[in-house]
């Protein structure tokens, strides 16, 4: 009836303001968390020396998925410690 899509079209506008209310207070909560430092990311899984010692082995020759588990990381790990710049 129109009376019930009324109803249903102005309960889904309501839920629609509200989840986007929700969503700008998340992402200011989130804006000052970042401000305080609770956002750093995760722990590197390698330390500097590691990490030169690493691109030696690189540079080397070696194979890359045997310095990854001589490192414990993925490859996809030491890939990205390649592209780093020191």
């Amino acid at each position: 009836s129109p009376m019930a899509n009324l109803m249903l079209s102005v309960m889904g506008s309501f839920a629609e303001f509200e989840r986007a209310l929700i969503r700008e207070r998340q992402r200011e909560g989130i804006t000052l968390a970042k401000q305080h430092g609770a956002y750093r990311g995760r722990k590197r899984s390698l330390n500097s020396e590691q990490v030169t010692e690493l691109k030696r082995r690189v540079m080397a020759g070696e194979q890359k998925t045997l310095i990854a588990r001589n490192f414990g990381i993925s490859r996809e790990t030491l890939y990205q410690y390649l592209k780093m710049v020191d």
